[in-house]
């Protein structure tokens, strides 16, 4: 069982920043690869990036390469989601969730724990 928590939020200006973090409870923590989705207004949930269990694995949605990194401290059982160069469309709830695996990474079903979400609002 993993519980997680998201924070770091907020409004930002086009062409900002914002650093995103989840906090995971439980030991097992460094066994499960992670993964980041966000979801707007009336569409679906949508994947972002994912992190395999070492770290040594990382995968990205299109639109967010080259702007977006992934990384994972086991030893504090966390998860980042450096958001670099920020548009208006990445605006949306943002949310983590932990995986046994990434065979299927970009599917919402691939993952068995999520946390509640935390809002990135990004104005014009």
């Amino acid at each position: 069982q993993v519980q997680l928590v998201e924070s770091g939020g907020g409004l930002v200006q086009a062409g900002g920043s914002l650093r995103l973090s989840c906090a995971a409870s439980g030991r097992t923590f460094r066994n499960y690869d992670m993964g980041w989705f966000r979801q707007a207004p009336g569409k679906e949930r949508e994947f972002v990036a994912a992190i395999s269990s070492s770290g040594g694995i990382t995968y990205f949605e299109d639109s967010v390469k080259g702007r977006f990194t992934i990384s994972r401290d086991n030893a504090k059982n966390m998860v980042s989601l450096q958001m670099n160069s920020l548009k208006p469309e990445d605006t949306a709830v943002y949310y983590c969730a932990a995986a046994s695996t990434l065979l299927k990474f970009k599917m919402p079903a691939n993952y068995n724990f999520w946390g509640q979400g935390t809002q990135v609002t990004v104005s014009s």
